[in-house]
């Protein structure tokens, strides 16, 4: 094997795992390699003098060290810069690779040592293996435990009925990297997995290295930062590489698990619905994007429908494959061959098929299938929607496939339909349709105001409505959703933006007519009145989306309030049941039997009231969300808007469900999968699989969990009750959190906003060209400001200098100022952190964001702002405070102490991330310095490429 000098990730001793090691030591050999031979061994060596500087400064606890380090990169050209920050980069790039795959291996060991799941044949069978137990989170675990409670297998099944999961993709500015770099990731993970096979040969090991080194030097060479902003076109094919590729096939495994387990656990199987769908906001969210217009939207139903129809046809090609029985073998159903003849009547083969198929009617029944749909095919119309009408739906074909199954097992082949090819088809057709994923439309409530007042005006009913008070407001309103006819005849003739908005009705009307799966939600942005989800039901009702019935009108299509700020999630429950009882919509609730699905933003919130106040007003919101509903009888789906950084929601989702009020621990939920991590879950079919089952797992339990005992809902454990003394306590621990968060940012102005601007690199992430959708809500040529940056920059910003504040800043104060006045309030917080479920996370949390931060490599981005305006001394007395605090609620020696692993992960991190931290710091220095436009186009580019080196060493941007 050869062999190559160079970058290693000195791993000894630490804990990490021997495999991680290994894997981490030969890429970084062979990028040390590498860089020699690009770009020479002068540049290799800065790339291993700055390395060591950087850990030594650490291991030493000598700062002087990282000063040289500074002043070694001070003396760098721009040129040698860039390098360096390419090289970095692409360690980080390898690094993640090889993590992603010690998380592989590590849960493939497990579920090998996790006993008698794995086998199919269940109980009694011969084939169990000894000792093992079910796999911690996953589904067969889920199953075991609810069988050892005494749940029937028909009980289990009805179980898995109740559940509606949907995560839901977004096109949210949060990955940084090229789908060129995610593609080539890619390749390096498959080859990594290739060389932890035990059964390789010499010679297959020979070529993987081969391969390997040649796909790490193309990585070196690759460009890092786009040379353009993404369409939103684009970003919808990149949704698409996820749910055509990883997702797809892990709806198939997720099936499969649940069989597996019921069977093993019960001896039986029962018809597990399609309990987990997904969503997609790309191409269809318009909040704050002028680039998703309705031509978007319509092409994005288009190829949706398009690819997924393909998608099909290839997976029968592979049914056909199978399905090769004869009838000189064995008979079919009589309903089988009914269903051939009459598919005869309709659909023309050519002759060479029904001669071939003549004694197979099986296969014969999929060609008369794939002829309908590539039938649908030649109908699909990228700009005229209706015109992909077709009587042959996704309905249709499942029926079809069923028919199949139901003539297999009729003879002889039982299960049939719930095994191999045929199973998978089924399962794809059920979660896919032919849409696969119900686009959700998104806007602002104050596009929906002014588009009302537009035709309100055109029409002569009002022409001020934007001016009348809410009571006026909803009188306009119900007035008109009670009558039938259109306000205008000609939304064209409205101004600009109301006749988009019209016309993006209009598409929805239309995706609707061909195929109601494929439209989503309507989700209105800072729903703050009952007039704010009334008026997007007027423009439903003007574009002829829903009808006017016994003199109210209903709409198809769920409206869901978004909200967002801490204001709006303390009056959430009082405006939904505002809404419930309002005459008009209590019709629209009637006409959606009952159902309401409420988003929750954990990003504006956080934004807002800092990370306690966030988190506990969330908390708070769900639990009193979850009683309205129950009073009104209204069937909650949570939908919640969680970002990738703790600061924006992040975190393990399976823990997050299971910290949840059990008042809302009904089987419904939605949640957002965001930028990076998107690409972070699905883009290796093993972790995208092992998420999922997290997702089902926790939700099975806890929908279980609260059904089985309404005991359970007043348990501290798991609902703390709003007049409580524990209530009470948190509600001082978010105003002081937030009292001292909102003392850092200000008023979002003066001079906390000018040391911010100045100490990270936020004018530089405005540029950074990953996502369709601007950064701020300014209009083009206004100044941004606090109130109009969006959430999103806001984390990244503070994640590059690693302050991360929006993740624990304010812990310090509020912990120490409770425990100051009130000592005996530590016994408390002890006992909720060992029985509390949401407050352990929060607080968890909050412990390893502040792991993640590095204040010595924040003090140099601080040596360059102006000290009188600093702020970072007040930020450092915090994270002194919060360590204290944290170290007596928690037990601990160290922070994070309670992970050893991870916090490992970050402090081997480290000295290669200072590394690309102060590069940054340079270059943000070098670029103030100048006045020369061609000197700061160049130093910007070098700035972008900064941050998404440290973007891939911290695994996180927004």
């Amino acid at each position: 094997m050869p062999r190559w000098d160079g970058l290693e990730l000195e791993t000894e001793g630490t804990g990490i795992s021997e495999p991680l090691s290994r894997q981490v030591n030969l890429l970084g050999s062979m990028l040390g390699q590498i860089t020699r031979d690009q770009v020479g061994d002068e540049l290799f060596e800065h790339v291993e003098a700055l390395r060591v500087l950087c850990k030594r400064a650490e291991h030493e606890n000598d700062p002087s060290l990282r000063e040289e380090a500074a002043d070694r990169i001070a003396d760098l050209d721009e040129d040698d810069i860039v390098r360096l920050l390419h090289v970095y980069t692409t360690f980080f790039h390898l690094v993640n690779q090889a993590e992603q795959q010690e998380i592989i291996r590590i849960n493939r060991e497990r579920a090998r040592r996790s006993g008698p799941a794995d086998w199919p044949l269940g109980p009694g069978s011969g084939n169990e293996q000894s000792g093992g137990q079910p796999r911690a989170e996953s589904i067969d675990a889920a199953v075991a435990q609810l069988k050892e409670e005494g749940y029937s297998v028909d009980e289990v099944a009805e179980l898995f009925g109740q559940l509606d999961i949907q995560p839901t993709l977004t096109a949210h500015p949060t990955e940084a990297r090229r789908r060129t770099v995610l593609r080539k990731q890619k390749r390096i993970a498959d080859l990594l997995a290739t060389l932890d096979r035990t059964d390789a040969t010499p010679a297959e090991r020979a070529d993987t290295l081969d391969d390997l080194h040649a796909q790490v030097a193309f990585l070196l060479a690759t460009d890092e930062i786009r040379a353009d902003r993404p369409t939103v076109r684009e970003e919808v094919e990149q949704g698409h590489y996820f749910l055509h590729g990883p997702i797809w096939d892990t709806i198939f495994h997720i099936h499969r698990d649940v069989q597996h387990a019921l069977r093993h656990h019960y001896d039986d199987t029962a018809e597990v619905p399609a309990f987990l769908q997904y969503r997609s906001w790309i191409g269809s969210d318009r909040d704050g994007n002028p680039n998703v217009t309705a031509d978007v939207t319509r092409w994005t139903f288009a190829t949706q429908r398009k690819d997924t129809i393909e998608h099909y046809l290839d997976e029968l090609d592979q049914l056909r494959d199978d399905l090769s029985l004869s009838r000189r073998q064995v008979t079919a159903s009589e309903a089988l061959l009914n269903s051939i003849e009459a598919d005869a009547q309709e659909v023309v083969l050519s002759d060479e098929s029904l001669h071939q198929y003549r004694h197979e009617p099986y296969r014969l029944k999929l060609c008369y299938v794939e002829a309908r749909l590539e039938a649908l095919l030649d109908q699909i119309d990228e700009t005229d929607v209706e015109a992909m009408a077709a009587d042959y739906t996704a309905d249709d074909l499942l029926a079809d496939l069923d028919l199949i199954a139901e003539s297999l097992n009729l003879h002889g082949f039982n299960d049939a339909g719930r095994s191999g090819q045929l199973h998978r088809m089924r399962a794809l057709v059920k979660t896919f349709g032919f849409h696969l994923a119900a686009l959700d439309v998104r806007q602002h409530s104050g596009v929906h105001e002014e588009t009302v007042a537009a035709l309100l005006r055109k029409a002569g009913v009002e022409g001020d409505y934007a001016g009348l008070s809410e009571e006026e407001k909803l009188e306009v309103l119900e007035a008109e959703l009670q009558n039938p006819r259109p306000l205008v005849s000609d939304p064209d003739d409205l101004p600009k933006m109301p006749a988009e908005m019209m016309e993006v009705f209009d598409v929805i009307r239309a995706i609707h007519t061909v195929d109601p799966d494929a439209v989503g939600s309507y989700i209105v942005s800072m729903t703050h009145t009952v007039s704010d989800l009334l008026e997007p039901m007027l423009l439903a009702k003007e574009a002829g989306l829903g009808n006017v019935v016994d003199g109210a009108f209903q709409c198809p299509v769920d409206m869901v309030p978004l909200f967002e700020t801490i204001d709006d999630l303390d009056a959430a429950d009082d405006r939904m049941e505002t809404l419930f009882t309002h005459p008009v919509y209590a019709q629209q609730l009637e006409g959606r039997d009952g159902f309401q699905e409420i988003m929750l933003g954990y990003s504006d919130s956080n934004k807002d009231g800092g990370y306690w106040m966030a988190n506990w007003a969330l908390h708070k919101a769900i639990n009193d969300l979850g009683i309205v509903c129950d009073e009104y009888d209204v069937d909650l789906r949570l939908f919640h808007g969680r970002g990738g950084t703790v600061g924006r929601g992040g975190g393990r989702s399976s823990q997050a469900i299971r910290a949840l009020p059990p008042v809302v621990h009904n089987g419904r939920i939605r949640m957002t999968e965001q930028g990076e991590i998107i690409s972070f879950r699905y883009a290796l079919p093993d972790i995208a699989r092992r998420h999922v089952e997290q997702l089902v797992n926790a939700t099975l339990l806890s929908t279980a969990q609260a059904q089985e005992d309404e005991s359970y809902k007043e348990m501290l454990d798991d609902k703390v009750s709003t007049d409580s003394d524990v209530a009470g306590l948190m509600d001082r621990l978010a105003e002081h959190s937030m009292e001292a968060y909102r003392d850092l940012i200000g008023d979002g102005g003066g001079t906390e906003w000018q040391w911010y601007t100045q100490v990270t690199p936020i004018e530089h992430i405005s540029r950074l060209p990953i996502a369709s959708r601007p950064v701020s809500r300014a209009s083009a040529g206004e100044e941004v400001d606090f109130g109009s940056l969006r959430a999103i920059p806001w984390n990244f910003s503070w994640t590059q200098p690693r302050y991360i504040v929006p993740g624990w800043y304010g812990t310090g104060y509020a912990l120490s100022k409770i425990l100051d006045e009130t000592p005996e309030a530590l016994d408390t917080l002890r006992s909720l952190y060992r029985r509390w479920p949401f407050f352990r996370g929060i607080l968890d949390s909050a412990q390893r964001e502040m792991a993640r931060a590095r204040l010595s490599i924040a003090e140099q981005y601080d040596a360059h702002t102006d000290p009188a305006i600093s702020n970072h001394a007040t930020i450092v007395e915090d994270y002194e405070r919060a360590e204290v605090a944290i170290l007596k609620i928690t037990d601990q020696d160290e922070i994070f102490e309670n992970s050893p692993v991870l916090k490992k992960s970050i402090q081997l991190r480290n000295p290669y991330t200072d590394v690309l931290n102060l590069l940054q710091v340079e270059l943000m220095e070098r670029y103030r310095s100048t006045d020369d436009p061609s000197q700061q186009e160049t130093l910007g580019e070098a700035l972008l490429l900064s941050l998404n080196g440290i973007a891939a060493a911290m695994q996180s941007t927004g």
